[in-house]
């Protein structure tokens, strides 16, 4: 029997975190795609070390970072009355930070991919910096969005060490897909560990199938264009 409340619990992780995702990385690519900052790099760095550091590390550090013992923690006890960790609210963090390269990285490189030439010469036109980001270099990088989008959200529906270490195993709260896999395997419910992977299988056989598709047609107007 396919657990449904895991499996709508881990929709609406996944869709509350790409939303928030594409609001915190969109300034942040274009920030990086346009800056000269000298930090820059080290800036690029960080926001990509979640693609190389262990997903418990990073647990393990976010778990200390909301629990009730720090500002950020005890903050949001006294505001909402439970705790961060071991809840939806502190799995939603957990993921925004765990996925941000996947969606600052596509975002990046459309926006540079305008070209400053573009940018240029609208500001020859009297448009700002918003009026530039906004009615030129948003329209342009569509397909960045496109794909900043549907990464974030897959990724988010895989994701395991970083949601156990920081929200735990509760049902209804904080069981998400993957957890739900790993306690089937445990107690050697084969069948449900089958019907469960095999849904996130084929969910990122497709999504990485769209995003490539998306990359070719985009590559393939540029070399009609």
């Amino acid at each position: 029997m396919i657990p449904w409340e895991a499996v709508f619990l881990t929709l609406k992780l996944a869709a509350v975190s790409t939303v928030l995702l594409m609001l915190v990385a969109t300034p942040l690519a274009w920030w990086l795609a346009t800056t000269r900052f000298f930090l820059r790099p080290v800036v690029e760095a960080v926001t990509a070390l979640p693609l190389v550091l262990p997903p418990t590390v990073l647990g393990f550090y976010l778990l200390i970072l909301m629990s009730p013992d720090t500002a950020l923690g005890a903050a949001w006890v006294d505001l909402t009355g439970s705790t961060l960790t071991f809840s939806f609210a502190g799995l939603v963090i957990a993921s925004v930070i765990y996925s941000l390269p996947f969606a600052v990285q596509p975002l990046q490189g459309a926006f540079q991919s305008v070209g400053q030439g573009t940018l240029e010469a609208a500001a020859l036109m009297g448009a700002g910096r918003w009026d530039r980001f906004r009615s030129v270099a948003v329209p342009l990088a569509g397909r960045g969005f496109l794909t900043a989008i549907v990464l974030s959200f897959a990724h988010t529906l895989g994701e395991f060490g970083v949601v156990l270490m920081v929200g735990g195993n509760i049902p209804g709260e904080t069981r998400v897909i993957a957890i739900e896999i790993y306690n089937a395997v445990e107690t050697l419910e084969y069948e449900v560990a089958h019907r469960l992977s095999a849904g996130l299988l084929i969910a990122s056989f497709a999504v990485l199938s769209f995003v490539y598709l998306l990359n070719r047609k985009s590559r393939g107007a540029h070399v009609g264009g």
